[in-house]
């Protein structure tokens, strides 16, 4: 009979940069359980399953570490859109999937309800301003870009300048992507893009059948 060989697995302490990035975790999912102006230090210990003093270890000063979370969950909105534009050529497909990318997947994205945490105490916290004033530029910067290089190869028609249509379209993002975080009825994340999308087709004088 073989003998049984006993494995003994020894866990390996996580880096430190992997201890950060657990945090800003625990840090996102604590704003969103307690609010931006509600969240505590134990509430982040308690997500993360650390002491309180472990926190402090990595991050001495909390508002710091609420900012990186607040600036993690922005990536998705720029840094993760540019990065799937990049593989496309068409400024159709670009546009619609700019489009359909910048709004929440249901009421309950962790990502957007953070950013509506970010929103209502932006007026009050100047970090968090710049935070969604930059977020912002970036967004119109990104729409601007695929507008500008769509009218260049004549695929659009635009009706205004690229900066003033880029502008609302962002704006559009935001106010429905509130709307399905606030679980409107019959507004939804396809009803949202197919609005937005139709003010796209009417202001680039393209049908965006993609």
């Amino acid at each position: 009979m073989a003998k049984r060989v006993k494995v003994v697995r020894v866990a390996q302490r996580k880096s430190r940069s992997d201890r950060r990035i657990d945090l800003i975790e625990a840090a996102r999912r604590a704003i969103i359980r307690h609010g931006i102006d509600g969240v505590q230090l134990s509430h982040v210990a308690e997500e993360a399953g650390l002491t309180s003093g472990a926190v402090l270890y990595h991050y001495p000063d909390l508002s710091e570490l609420l900012v990186e979370a607040q600036h993690a969950g922005m990536e998705r909105f720029y840094e993760q859109r540019l990065r799937q534009l990049a593989a496309l050529t068409d400024p159709v497909e670009k546009l619609v999937v700019t489009i359909r990318s910048g709004l929440p997947t249901g009421p309950l994205d962790p990502d957007v309800r953070l950013l509506n945490e970010l929103g209502g105490a932006a007026g009050r916290n100047r970090v968090y301003g710049v935070l969604l004033t930059s977020l912002y530029d970036r967004q119109v910067s990104m729409y601007q870009a695929i507008l500008d290089t769509g009218a260049a190869l004549r695929v659009f028609r635009l009706s205004a300048d690229s900066l003033t249509i880029a502008r609302n379209l962002v704006a559009l993002e935001d106010a429905y992507g509130y709307r399905i975080t606030a679980r409107h009825p019959v507004i939804g994340p396809a009803e949202a893009a197919e609005l937005i999308l139709s003010y796209a087709r009417a202001v680039t004088g393209n049908d965006l059948a993609h």
